[in-house]
């Protein structure tokens, strides 16, 4: 078991990547809902993702999604985020909005279509490039709702094509991650359905393409710690984008439905061994304060943390051994039954933040002042 101390350090190493997805109006298929308040471009969405960052002191990162976050001078964003003592994470390409796309991106049997998003692939390496980010983060949503529709086999060749030109224009210090997801919106056959289908792809790529974990994007009952295991140990685990859910894709804030598995998970993370993977969360839902769920979901996620660096490793070794059943598993539930919150919050105030980020953002005038700055609710924005 790791001292207060151990802990607390490892806490102050803990760093996370924030979207700037996360912070933007959100909604359902039915309709956007928007919020006071709410970022109007790139550089207001750095602005809440720095009080984030002074609130919780791990969450330095923020991921970029494109063409939503496209500006004219990249140099300026990036400079914008370094004075705000952010960097920026993962450039997510997006390959599933534009009309076009319709019967899928790279996958689709139009060459003229596949073609125009393999240009936005490779737009997303100059601009990582530019903004001196080393991942892009890919999630697809090709796939066919009815058998017949297209060639499973064709579209899979397609799939390895495109993506092979874009890894190959990777430069060195650039790495791809590659999601998966079982259905939605397709739901006869995806084109990336689950880990192992990812897991192929980047072996046959290289090594600097790796498996990213959704924790949304999986069927109900999948055990995902299980999943978090075997790629860590195969070093093809590139990093997640963290949630929660009740149902499916649900991007419910971090922890707040099975903060069980979210322990779990940082416990095989820890077991494995290897240094902590890219750590993002994909928290956005419908309903509340954006910044405020952020803020929650970091806590979260330290909390989870803390609690797995709590584990015995050896005992829990030993018990494993001897076939002690309840054993192990009580020693896991010591470990995430124990009150993490005082060393986390000595952690947080250790990096120089707050020791209540929730209680410390809802005390302040930081989300009035943002609001009477950025204006009302009307309107909404994407």
């Amino acid at each position: 078991m790791a001292d207060e101390q151990a802990i607390i350090d490892a806490l102050v190493q803990f760093d996370v990547e924030t979207p700037s997805w996360g912070y933007g109006d959100s909604g359902t298929r039915f309709g956007v809902f928007p919020q006071e308040g709410r970022p109007r471009d790139v550089f207001e969405k750095l602005e809440d993702a720095a009080e984030v960052n002074r609130l919780t002191g791990s969450a330095a990162g923020v991921a970029l999604h494109f063409p939503w976050d496209k500006v004219e001078d990249y140099g300026k964003l990036r400079a914008h985020a370094q004075a705000l003592g952010l960097h920026i994470g993962a450039v997510n390409p997006n390959l599933f909005q534009d009309p076009d796309y319709k019967l899928g991106s790279v996958t689709n049997p139009n060459a003229q279509v596949r073609r125009k998003a393999t240009a936005h692939l490779l737009e997303c390496v100059e601009i990582a490039t530019a903004l001196g980010s080393t991942a892009q983060s890919l999630w697809l949503a090709d796939g066919t709702n009815y058998a017949g529709q297209d060639d499973l086999a064709a579209r899979h060749e397609r799939l390895l094509e495109c993506l092979g030109e874009w890894y190959a224009a990777l430069p060195p210090e650039q790495e791809m991650l590659v999601e998966y997801k079982p259905f939605e919106p397709a739901f006869y056959a995806t084109d990336i359905p689950d880990w192992g289908a990812a897991l192929l792809i980047c072996q046959g790529l290289g090594e600097r393409a790796r498996v990213l974990i959704d924790l949304g994007h999986h069927l109900p009952g999948a055990n995902v710690e299980q999943i978090v295991s075997r790629l860590a140990r195969n070093g093809r685990l590139g990093g997640f984008h963290f949630n929660n859910r009740r149902y499916a894709d649900d991007d419910l804030i971090v922890g707040s439905t099975n903060p069980l598995e979210l322990f779990l998970i940082f416990c095989e993370l820890i077991g494995s061994g290897r240094p902590l993977p890219r750590l993002t969360i994909d928290q956005s839902h419908n309903v509340e304060a954006k910044v405020e769920a952020m803020v929650l979901s970091i806590v979260n996620m330290q909390e989870a943390y803390a609690k797995a660096l709590l584990v015995d490793r050896d005992a829990l070794t030993a018990r494993q051994l001897d076939g002690d059943v309840l054993g192990g598993h009580e020693l896991l539930l010591e470990a995430y039954n124990t009150d993490v919150r005082p060393l986390c919050a000595r952690a947080r105030t250790a990096k120089g933040a707050t020791s209540d980020p929730v209680g410390e953002l809802r005390a302040s005038t930081y989300v009035a002042a943002a609001a009477k700055r950025r204006g009302g609710a009307e309107g909404g924005n994407p």
